[in-house]
This record gives structure tokens, sequence and C-alpha cells, in this order.
């Protein structure tokens, strides 16, 4: 699902102003890698990020993407998710927010609830320096659980 262009828009100007903040310099390749990760809620890999933006930039290489997607998120402006044993999927939404995985087909979604305030339980400070907190909720989607998806 592709988001609202002013939406977009506000965001990548937002991104720009985070390189600047955070010292990253802000290329061309770079900005069409956090915009692919941003303008869906798909959660996609780098294999995917990729694919959408050889659409926009034909000979960027899955290295400069994956070497991108890593250094936007050890900065804080994009986060990895589903890091099981599948391989890493990206996500643009950096609002507290947690994740349901079908274990079926793959399929990630946000979801907000008790706890997506991001506040970090008092005993997990027992154990070292909390940074963050993320709920990831293993189901089956409805599509799969209908038998809907093939």
């Amino acid at each position: 699902m592709i988001l609202d262009s002013a939406w977009l828009k506000g965001k990548m100007a937002a991104f720009q102003a985070d390189c600047d903040r955070l010292g990253l310099k802000v290329t061309h390749q770079r900005l069409e890698i956090y915009r692919a990760v941003v303008s869906t809620e798909e959660h996609p890999d780098v294999t995917t990020v990729h694919r959408r933006v050889r659409r926009r930039i034909p000979t960027i290489s899955l290295d400069t993407v994956y070497r991108n997607l890593r250094l936007l998120a050890e900065h804080g402006l994009v986060s990895i998710v589903g890091m099981s044993s599948e391989s890493a999927r990206f996500d643009g939404n950096m609002a507290p927010h947690h994740h349901f995985v079908c274990v079926k087909c793959g399929l990630i979604r946000d979801f907000t609830g008790e706890g997506a305030d991001g506040k970090i339980p008092d005993a997990a400070r027992a154990y070292g320096e909390p940074l963050s907190v993320h709920l990831e909720v293993k189901g089956v989607c409805a599509a799969c659980r209908d038998g809907s998806k093939s």
C-alpha cells in the first residue's frame, strides 16, 4: 500500500533533516532506498527494496541497498524486524508500535496497543541498560487461516 503523497513528502523532508543532523550524506541512492521502505506498510526485505529502487535507479547494486539499509538502521532512521530464521525486513515506521508476523506467508503488519508506548518494563533493567522495547506476535494471518492465499 502506497501512503499519501503529502505524508511521503513530509517523511522525505524529515529524513533529509535527520541525515544532516546525523552527519550522513544525502545521496540520490539513499533517498530512493529510504523512500522504498517508508512508502509501504509491507516491511520489505533487502531484495524487495532493491527491486523497487531499480525502477528509479536501474544501475543500483544489491550491495549498495544492503549497506545503506544497515546504515539507516544503525542511525535509527529505519528499524530491522523479523530477524529469527528469515532474512531481515525493514520498517520505516519509527513510531512506537508492535508487529504481527504470519508464520505461514511471512506477512508483517504493525499494530499498537498495550505496551506500544515504548516504555521499558522495570524488570528488564535487572539485566542491563535496555535501549528499546519491541513485541513481535507470531501467528497465522486471516488469509492463510481462511485458505485465501495460495
